[in-house]
């Protein structure tokens, strides 16, 4: 028999994490709607990386058909939504266990200024979607004169 030493705040660090990620899926965090609230099952997990002259967008959705992904950007918010197919019946009564999430999923991403909205590029491959947004050349600052 092992011994494990007894921690108490582990207890109290893991309901806490639990009552933070259940509160995240419930309001949306991030990805909320104007309610607040999102009609989601899962959200694929997502990395952000921005290099010199694009932004790079990567999110983990394996098993989702690249027909059933809807990228779309409105008002400098770029929302990625799309569904895992559910399984048939006949597929559900041999499962001993079921571990993988299915349904429809959502994620939404605010884009700075300097997001080229014209030339947004999408493409998905082996279940890992990539999201190239490159950046915009900014405007060189200029004097206005005031008039009298």
């Amino acid at each position: 028999m092992a011994i494990v030493r007894y921690d108490p705040w582990r207890t109290l660090s893991q309901l806490q994490n639990e009552m933070n990620r259940l509160f995240e899926d419930q309001l949306g965090s991030e990805e909320g709607t104007e309610s607040g609230m999102v009609a989601t099952d899962w959200r694929p997990a997502v990395d952000v990386q921005e290099d010199a002259d694009q932004y790079l967008i990567t999110a983990d959705i394996p098993g989702v058909d690249p027909k059933d992904i809807d990228v779309s950007l409105d008002n400098g918010v770029l929302t990625i939504r799309g569904e895992r197919a559910d399984r048939t019946e006949d597929e559900q009564a041999s499962f001993k266990r079921v571990e993988r999430v299915r349904g429809t999923f959502f994620r939404r991403f605010t884009l700075p200024d300097t997001a080229d909205a014209e030339n947004v590029k999408a493409k998905s491959e082996n279940g890992v979607l990539r999201i190239s947004i490159p950046k915009q050349k900014e405007g060189q600052p200029r004097k206005i004169e005031v008039q009298s």
